[in-house]
């Protein structure tokens, strides 16, 4: 894990802090940065991309570090930040491919079993009684609720919703 921290082009680091200081504070927290990463993500090449970035931004942020003995926990800090920052994109990412592939258009198939099975549906609907019948058409498939079915028909709105479970149960028998 040691090969992250790699070796760092000479530059010159302000402060007290020698390069050479530098150099070794991110050899020796390489491992707890790609740790801190994958205990994040829980994929290896995440986690070392990661921990690659957290040292590459501690590198060059090391100059602006007021105190360089609190180095570790800083890094720590960096290697959580950019984790949870890749853990939430490679989430927005998922959503808008799942996104992308519930949007996609039918095929011919899945065009050709929803036409049949719409009439399937059609002609168990028409078989069931009148009364039936009419609370499927008006409840279920124009959207009335029970309350304007039960005034459109002047029925009790407990009859509607037997007449309902009826009408649904038989749709399902017959559907089966």
């Amino acid at each position: 894990m040691h090969e992250l921290a790699g070796h760092c082009p000479a530059i010159v680091v302000s402060g007290e802090a020698s390069h050479a200081d530098l150099e070794r504070r991110l050899s020796e927290s390489s491992t707890l940065a790609f740790r801190v990463a994958y205990g994040v993500l829980r994929h290896r090449e995440d986690a070392e991309d990661v921990a690659q970035e957290a040292l590459t931004r501690a590198f060059r942020a090391f100059g602006s570090l007021r105190d360089p003995e609190r180095f570790r926990p800083w890094l720590v800090r960096i290697a959580w930040r950019l984790a949870l920052d890749r853990q939430r994109a490679d989430r927005r990412r998922l959503r808008r491919e799942q996104a992308a592939i519930d949007l996609a258009p039918p095929d011919v198939e899945q065009l050709a079993a929803a036409g049949e099975f719409e009439e399937r549906v059609w002609r168990a609907v028409d078989a069931l009684p009148e009364k039936l019948r009419l609370v499927v058409v008006l409840a279920a498939m124009q959207g009335h609720d029970m309350r304007e079915v039960a005034r459109l028909l002047g029925v009790r709105e407990g009859t509607v919703k037997s007449r309902l479970f009826a009408a649904r149960r038989r749709l399902a028998a017959g559907l089966r």
